[in-house]
């Protein structure tokens, strides 16, 4: 039996483990993926940290999956062997529940699958997914460029063309880290009047580069003051994890406008009167299906819109997960299998 290295998690709050395993073989809806490159997320942490409601082990994490198609299983139909496709943390559902039925998969009510927490991810030289999770990759993109179009990419890309701005609105990004200097981008090639909400001014070069018109250095100014005098924010899209910097942008908000929360925070203040009095909201936003990754990697490869990446080989996995914890990555960080 042909063998492949994996990076696995033994049990919560182990270690990243390098080991030999056997190749899978495809069931029935299945396809064999050869990894070619696999983004580094922080959502890797409910993996390795055994947050993720019954999570078993040994598990290998990974959702920002780019490789080949190396098999198929009983059943597939509509790809071929080499074709370069992605697989993001959205990893299949029943398709006959009354969510799925309705046309929101991402909330299957039944068998939700996520890469890398349900089933093994994209830390190994091969993984298995559901036909239905696959993506096709433009050739525009490098394996490296697009894995992290398969997390960061779809979730902000998705949130914003979702979020009922208007091209030419003014619309907020909060945060300029791994998800933000992503969501900048996306918001200036959508149309948006793009402004960006970050701590420091040293910060402001990175900002115009990413395509925002305004920036706003939370540190020294207030956000929610500042955004009103732009007219207000049609939407605020929440990258930063700090859920002081959330409250603080709310006051920003435009008649009917609405912040989209896509960084995890333990909780966050809500002044229910202002949303009262303006029918403001605050949403928050899934990633999304195989279909919305493709919009984001056509998108992506039409418009420019790229992602900044520390690559490190597979091997390194552990020291490139350390790389990405420690937040000093600039900005996504993504192992490379030499495939």
């Amino acid at each position: 039996m042909a063998t492949m290295r994996a990076l696995q998690v033994s049990r919560p709050n182990g270690p990243l483990e390098l080991v030999e395993r056997d190749i899978p073989e495809p069931g029935a809806g299945l396809v064999r993926v050869k990894v070619q490159a696999c983004g580094i997320c922080h959502s890797d942490t409910l993996t390795k940290d055994g947050t993720w409601p019954g999570i078993e082990y040994p598990r290998v994490p990974g959702h920002e999956v780019i490789g080949l198609v190396d098999a198929l299983g009983p059943g597939v139909a509509g790809w071929t062997l080499g074709e370069r496709v992605g697989v993001g943390w959205h990893g299949g559902n029943c398709g006959y529940c009354g969510a799925c039925r309705r046309g929101h998969a991402f909330a299957c009510e039944t068998s939700t699958q996520v890469t890398g927490i349900t089933r093994d991810g994209g830390y190994a030289d091969y993984m298995l997914a559901p036909a239905e999770a696959l993506a096709h990759v433009p050739q525009t993109l490098s394996s490296v460029e697009a894995a992290p179009l398969m997390c960061a990419g779809i979730t902000t890309f998705n949130a914003l063309r979702n979020s009922g701005a208007e091209p030419g609105g003014v619309v907020a990004v909060l945060g300029l880290g791994g998800l933000g200097h992503l969501g900048v981008q996306y918001a200036a090639k959508l149309g948006f009047k793009t402004v960006a909400i970050a701590r420091g001014q040293d910060k402001a070069p990175l900002a115009s580069q990413l395509g925002a018109q305004v920036f706003i250095d939370n540190a020294v100014q207030d956000p929610a003051a500042e955004l009103q005098r732009l007219g207000g924010a049609a939407a605020i899209l929440a990258t930063a994890t700090s859920s002081e910097a959330m409250s603080a942008v709310q006051g920003g908000l435009a008649i009917n406008g609405t912040l989209l929360v896509i960084g995890v925070v333990p909780s966050m203040q809500v002044d229910t009167l202002s949303l009262i009095a303006g029918r403001r909201s605050v949403k928050g936003w899934y990633s999304g299906t195989s279909a919305d990754s493709e919009d984001t990697l056509a998108f992506s490869a039409r418009t420019g819109v790229r992602s900044m990446n520390e690559a490190y080989p597979l091997e390194r996995a552990a020291e490139a997960y350390e790389r990405m914890l420690s937040g000093n990555a600039r900005f996504r960080v993504v192992l490379t299998t030499g495939h």
